[in-house]
């Protein structure tokens, strides 16, 4: 599958999609414009509602909301918080991390075989990081991120693996926000190929900076934070989509009426 960036996405490659992969992607980029619809004809973000617990000033590193959000049935999590304004991005204001815990993961799938690998004693424990979803003020994506396992105290799991999760990330459930809750499952199922990319990049990362530092063990190595990065528009994706949409509807009706 080709990558396509955001605003730069090539129009002929998703032409090319598999129609129901493109379906796919319209589909939860209407869920994805959907919920910032409703929530801002009350004057709310994804951001105001991850932030529903938070009293100003706001303290970096806190977790938003207490206690994550989880989902019991599909064993995915997420969390939002910022990081000083010193290491902010761009407009970034703070992001989301994106999880899945073993019970919500594919048949098959274990963790790396690290020599610093923990049991899992419980049998859930050992979550694996998906994505981080910056946002700005207005709760507008700005980019998408993976990192090194220190950052989330995450287990590693090899990238390929972590893309076969991908499918199943879901949070069905009403709290802490019903809308944030829809919006940040749509926006994983929109992106799905970006991150798959993103998670590729990652190890690659990761195995260039252990080479080029022997001396080090990269997955507690504090001088790695973030293995691959995007910049993204999701305005410009949502009407990409759905111009292909038009396009295919428009040749299916010619084939099915070529008078």
């Amino acid at each position: 599958m080709p990558f396509l960036r955001g605003a730069d996405s090539d129009a002929s490659a998703i032409d090319g999609m598999p129609p129901e992969t493109l379906t796919r992607l319209v589909e939860a980029a209407r869920e994805v414009t959907l919920c910032a619809r409703v929530l801002a004809k009350t004057g709310d973000t994804v951001l105001s509602e991850a932030m529903q617990d938070a009293v100003p000033p706001f303290v970096p590193w806190q977790h938003h909301p207490p206690g994550d959000v989880y989902d019991s049935e599909y064993h995915a999590q997420f969390y939002f918080h910022a990081h000083p304004e010193s290491e902010l991005v761009g407009e970034e204001v703070g992001h989301f991390h994106t999880f899945m815990r073993p019970l919500g993961m594919p048949d098959g799938v274990t963790p790396a075989p690290l020599p610093d690998l923990q049991p899992d004693v419980d049998g859930n424990g050992a979550l694996s990081h998906l994505v981080g979803i910056s946002v700005d003020g207005m709760g507008r994506v700005t980019r998408l991120f993976t990192t090194n396992r220190w950052v989330t105290g995450e287990t590693w799991y090899a990238a390929e693996d972590v893309v076969r999760m991908l499918e199943g990330f879901q949070i069905d459930h009403a709290r802490p926000s019903w809308p944030l809750n829809r919006w940040i499952t749509a926006m994983v199922s929109l992106y799905r190929h970006e991150i798959a990319e993103l998670l590729r990049e990652r190890d690659a990362t990761v195995a260039r900076w252990q080479a080029a530092h022997p001396g080090s063990y990269v997955y507690e190595d504090r001088a790695l934070e973030v293995t691959s990065e995007r910049l993204v528009d999701v305005e410009g994706r949502v009407q990409e989509l759905e111009r292909a949409l038009r396009r295919r509807n428009r040749r299916r009706s010619a084939a099915a009426d070529p008078a």
